[in-house]
């Protein structure tokens, strides 16, 4: 017996020593290599370093994008094939009545993405060469890109980093005698403050085209987001939370824009009310921007499951929100009080990396990742890229302003966005939305897998050299 015990004694010991000795090669604490198996200690391991991920592979399942249910889905869709009527008709106008109901407004015109929905928008506001244009620097690349297109000039307003939409009190400073618009967005699907817009732009006398292309159901104070403007935008492109491959959709109380609009989408010919002013012929310039009727039946199919997915979504942010806020150094968005819905493209937080033994975001992304959490750093700073500078160049804009106005260094200073910069190239991290879709348990492994990484962020920065 009291052999066998110092045999069992000596297995223990060369197992432990060699546990703390794999765990000293890859920078874990001892402690961790003293757990009481090894499968436990091979779990504690970051994956980034060769350890298990926090996230078996088999599970969760994430939930893949776009869905598509063959039985319920396909019927329509293949009606519509098997028509032959495929350009703009009757099941386009069938999505258009639905989404302007579903959003609470008069009227809906569909379009072939939600940029061109803007610059639909923006030209039959009046916005053009000359004019300047509100926006927030946070968001995608189509938002500033919409108002180039129109020939006016957009203006950055620096964000709010807590709720990651335009601060709303940064807005005034910024107005000037060229200023003829605002283009808020309601970023992630987070609503921004529309109401405190709305009341500056009439206080300035501004046109509001909203940018809700990432807020399909989203609502403040009960309202559905994109029906307080002049204009409300939407996108359906492939990723997003209703997706049809590409399409858009603008949406308005104002007859007689919808149909200004409607004849700019479709060659500038007389639509609606501007029939009788003009007759039947090309009565303004114009494009085609006509949405398809297979699009469209894709879109009524997806549509019909989007305020159940949009609850999943929010009631999963909402408990990955409360847990993370318990991690030091994660700061999910903040809601304001008005905020009655969320749609969630987006479930956004910044990283405080002084909390993680100054591990950078992106060793932390790539840490993340390998733990089996998809996630993405998010957008660059839009107010400092090449694209300003081009098309100030262009002979167009040579043309309409004046050579101090296009002068890209003063540009840039005149809008330098200081709190855009730091969220954007130290701090923001996202998880999409179909990861929201996922299991309660799948939101506790996405927190696991940020408390590993936490509690070996030095281990993984000597590492990584980051």
């Amino acid at each position: 017996m009291k052999k066998s015990f110092k045999k069992d004694s000596r297995r223990k010991f060369i197992r432990q020593n060699l546990l703390t000795g794999a765990a000293a090669i890859l920078g874990v604490k001892a402690t961790s290599a003293l757990s009481p198996s090894l499968q436990s200690k091979e779990t504690d391991i970051p994956a980034v370093l060769g350890g298990k991920p926090a996230i078996p592979p088999a599970k969760p399942q994430w939930k893949n994008w776009p869905m598509w249910d063959v039985e319920a889905d396909e019927p329509s869709v293949i009606k519509v094939l098997r028509s032959g009527v495929w350009s703009r008709a009757n099941v386009v106008t069938e999505f258009e009545d639905t989404w302007a109901k579903t959003i609470g407004s008069k009227r809906c015109l569909t379009t072939v993405n939600g940029t061109n929905a803007m610059i639909c928008s923006l030209v039959n506001l009046g916005i053009g060469g000359g004019d300047e244009v509100i926006i927030p620097p946070y968001t995608f690349i189509a938002t500033p890109q919409a108002v180039l297109q129109t020939g006016a000039i957009p203006v950055f307003v620096d964000i709010d980093p807590e709720t990651f939409q335009m601060d709303i009190t940064k807005i005034e400073e910024k107005i000037t005698p060229r200023t003829r618009a605002i283009l808020p967005v309601h970023i992630a699907g987070i609503p921004c403050d529309i109401e405190g817009i709305m009341k500056i732009a009439k206080k300035h006398n501004l046109v509001v085209v909203e940018d809700a292309c990432q807020a399909w159901l989203s609502e403040v104070n009960h309202r559905k987001v994109g029906s307080f403007g002049d204009a409300g935008c939407f996108s359906f492109q492939n990723s997003k939370n209703i997706p049809m491959g590409e399409g858009g959709a603008i949406v308005s109380d104002d007859e007689a824009f919808i149909d200004r609009c409607y004849s700019y989408h479709n060659y500038g010919i007389a639509h609606g009310s501007a029939i009788s002013n003009f007759g039947r012929g090309a009565s303004m310039y114009g494009t085609k921007l006509r949405l398809t009727e297979y699009q469209a039946a894709i879109g009524l199919a997806q549509l019909k499951r989007l305020d159940a997915q949009t609850t999943i979504r929010a009631n999963n942010a909402a408990y990955l929100k409360a847990e993370l806020e318990k991690i030091a150094g994660i700061i999910p968005y903040k809601l304001a009080s008005y905020i009655t819905r969320v749609s969630f493209h987006l479930f956004p937080f910044r990283y405080k990396k002084e909390s993680f033994e100054g591990l950078s975001r992106q060793a932390f992304l790539k840490s993340l990742a390998a733990e089996g959490v998809p996630c993405s750093g998010g957008y660059t700073p839009l107010n400092k890229q090449p694209y300003l500078a081009h098309a100030f160049q262009t002979k167009n804009f040579r043309k309409m302003y004046a050579p101090e106005l296009l002068d890209i260094d003063a540009y840039n200073r005149r809008n330098e966005c200081p709190q855009n910069d730091i969220v954007c190239n130290e701090e923001a991290i996202w998880f999409t939305q179909n990861i929201l879709l996922g299991s309660r348990s799948d939101m506790d492994f996405i927190v696991a897998a940020i408390r590993k990484i936490q509690k070996n962020a030095g281990s993984i920065k000597k590492a990584l050299g980051s």
